[in-house]
């Protein structure tokens, strides 16, 4: 059995909330002959939790078979300066060799960003190990940012993280990432085209039944479950919901917005300041539990903001969970894909527009069942047929021999 190490600084276990990418990638590697050893921040990033009990620097469990090393990181909130002092808490841990000294020996090494500070203690960690190091692009740094308006474009904080950024391209043995069309933003930099490779987001369906449709008689339950943070706009849902909850017939229209982030207090009360009164906040559930979560809606909303970084294309954990569920999905963003309208599972609508939303939702309820449970199926099979985590660990599996090979 080959073994890899996966540094992402904000992996999950199964029982907590958000994407379990690497956990459920792990699960299926070793039928391909690997072993993960997955390397994750002590502070959960959602809501500050720390892990670790007092005096401990790392701990070492096992989930399902998959290894997760806990290191040791200060607790934040928000953004703002904690934030950056826990990334580099977490790659300096990472480089330690008291840190690691209890994993087996790695073949290959992934560093994964969200942020490249973990990807950078990866490459570090290959080059003392002698071993491939591939770089997973799951955002855009700094370019994401600067997208956002976080970050301005000729700052000495955006110079520095792209010579970052060009170091770990250059750096990588293969760069695996999750936006379709992220070639398109690196191959421009002078990195080999052929070191590129799309592993998008998926979703666990061994042993899972498609799910029967909802059964609720006197409502017609809207979805979101997820991140609340900036990109994703959930303010213009409320709004929707605004102009939807003054329109006559539309009185068993209702929606659920499942999940954390620091925008969700302003976005509370935003839905008290609107007057809501068919809007429900609910805190986020364990990954393990989403698909039971899933079955209770009629349909889901995707939502993104318009953003430039977008036309990189995206790849949400939460929307093949929808599509996994069998129900109807609005869509809403101008992302470069759209597997909503490839899947032919629901309706799309351009971001930032409330109306549009409003309407939207209020003909898809209006549609006979029959035909929200046919854009469900379709969905189903799509995700089946294209993001299922035991076809994409197949995949990974590939890479990491090639790579491996090719080091000896």
């Amino acid at each position: 059995m080959k073994n890899v190490w996966m540094l992402n600084h904000y992996a999950i276990a199964p029982n907590e909330s958000g994407g379990t990418r690497h956990f459920s990638l792990s699960r299926h590697l070793r039928d391909y002959g690997w072993e993960s050893s997955i390397v994750a921040a002590s502070i959960e990033h959602d809501n500050g939790k720390q892990r670790l009990e007092t005096g401990r620097k790392w701990r070492i469990d096992f989930h399902d078979g998959v290894r997760f090393l806990w290191l040791r990181t200060p607790p934040y909130r928000g953004n703002g300066g904690g934030r950056m002092m826990n990334m580099l808490a977490y790659c300096l841990r990472a480089c330690q060799h008291a840190s690691t000294r209890d994993l087996p020996r790695p073949d290959v090494i992934i560093g994964s960003s969200v942020h490249p500070f973990a990807a950078v203690s990866g490459a570090f960690l290959a080059r003392r190990f002698g071993v491939p190091f591939i770089f997973e692009v799951r955002d855009l740094w700094p370019q994401t940012l600067i997208d956002l308006g976080r970050l301005e474009q000729n700052s000495g904080m955006a110079k520095v993280m792209r010579k970052i950024e060009l170091w770990l391209y250059q750096r990588a043995a293969r760069i695996v990432v999750l936006l379709p069309g992220a070639g398109d933003y690196i191959e421009p930099l002078g990195i080999d085209r052929h070191k590129i490779i799309w592993l998008p987001n998926g979703v666990e369906l061994e042993g899972a039944k498609v799910p029967e449709p909802a059964a609720n008689d006197d409502e017609f339950i809207v979805m979101y479950f997820g991140a609340h943070g900036t990109a994703n706009g959930i303010e213009n849902i409320l709004r929707a919901f605004a102009i939807l909850e003054k329109r006559a017939g539309t009185e068993g229209i209702v929606l659920q917005l499942i999940g954390d982030g620091p925008a969700k207090p302003t976005l509370m009360e935003l839905a008290n300041d609107l007057q809501l009164k068919r809007v429900t906040f609910k805190p986020p559930v364990p990954k393990s539990q989403i698909p039971t979560l899933a079955e209770k809606a009629d349909a889901f909303v995707f939502n993104l903001i318009a953003a430039p970084v977008f036309k990189y294309g995206i790849s949400s954990n939460k929307l093949f969970d929808y599509l996994a569920a069998a129900r109807p999905i609005i869509f809403c963003s101008d992302a470069a894909n759209n597997p909503i309208d490839e899947a032919r599972a629901g309706v799309t609508v351009p971001p930032d527009s409330p109306q549009a939303l409003a309407d939207a939702i209020v003909q898809l309820a209006a549609i006979p069942a029959d035909q929200r449970a046919q854009m469900g199926r379709a969905g189903r099979k799509y995700v089946e047929a294209k993001h299922s985590y035991q076809q994409l660990a197949r995949e990974l599996a590939a890479i990491l021999d090639d790579v491996a090979d090719s080091n000896k």
